[in-house]
């Protein structure tokens, strides 16, 4: 049993070093369209790593020339599929811009703005990329609204935006846990603004008027009447758009208070 585990063993040592070997010598040789036909060999077989050594190799021979082309597009596919996203963008990006009436270029700029949309981190991190995907989203439904990856890209958008949507709720919700009222109450103000479709409106609202209630609570009086006044006029508004809301059995009492408050101010 040993004996035919080594002689196993050797066999494949034999082959991995007969297979370095060979591949030494595509990379030494001169042959550049070999190179080529070598490079999409290992690309159709998966081996990305030594097609992206090839096709490296392969760039400046065949620079602007169909197989240049057909290089770049195949080098940012060996990056995404080797989940290498960035790297992958640069190259779907390099390609649209040198190659835009390609049968690929719309390809090629969607990916690129999918590969963003991957590397866009959760909500509670920096959203830069987030932002990037965002953009290069919106440029590729108005460059391609016929797209077949038209559907698909208006998801990613929307995906995309309901994650500033959530960072920025919970920014608010930071704020109130804080303490920090004027800073919470414009952080939702905003967030209504630059979300008018949000899903949390419901919630905002109820966190609204606690929030003013609160920092009517904490504030000189001479700005203690439009505070209560604001939230009251959150319930209101909260009542209206859902009167059947779970939140209004709980700011009944709240609003109760804001308006005996009212009643003793001057």
């Amino acid at each position: 049993m040993l004996k035919n585990r080594l002689l196993i063993l050797v066999f494949l040592c034999t082959i991995v070093c007969t297979s370095c070997n060979q591949f030494t010598r595509i990379i030494k040789s001169t042959d550049s369209e070999m190179k080529y036909e070598m490079a999409k060999d290992f690309y159709d077989r998966h081996d990305y790593n030594r097609a992206l050594q090839l096709f490296d190799l392969l760039q400046a021979s065949f620079r602007n020339t169909p197989k240049g082309e057909d290089i770049t597009f195949l080098t940012a596919q060996c990056y995404y599929l080797q989940n290498d996203y960035d790297i992958a963008s640069y190259y779907y990006n390099k390609f649209v811009q040198t190659y835009p009436f390609s049968v690929d270029a719309e390809k090629a700029a969607f990916m690129d703005a999918y590969c963003s949309y991957l590397v866009s981190p959760v909500s509670s991190l920096d959203q830069t990329s987030t932002h990037k995907a965002i953009k290069q989203l919106k440029s590729f439904t108005e460059r391609y609204p016929e797209s077949d990856s038209l559907d698909r890209a208006k998801q990613l958008l929307e995906n995309l935006n309901d994650k500033l949507e959530e960072k920025d709720y919970n920014m608010c919700q930071l704020f109130y846990k804080m303490e920090s009222y004027n800073a919470a109450i414009t952080a939702f103000e905003n967030l209504l603004k630059n979300f008018p479709n949000t899903k949390h409106r419901e919630e905002i609202l109820y966190d609204m008027a606690k929030t003013y209630f609160d920092y009517a609570e904490n504030s000189i009086e001479s700005k203690q009447r439009e505070r209560y006044e604001a939230c009251i006029e959150r319930y209101n508004t909260l009542s209206y758009l859902y009167p059947e809301s779970k939140y209004l059995k709980q700011l009944e009492g709240i609003s109760e208070k804001a308006r005996k408050k009212l009643e003793n101010i001057q």
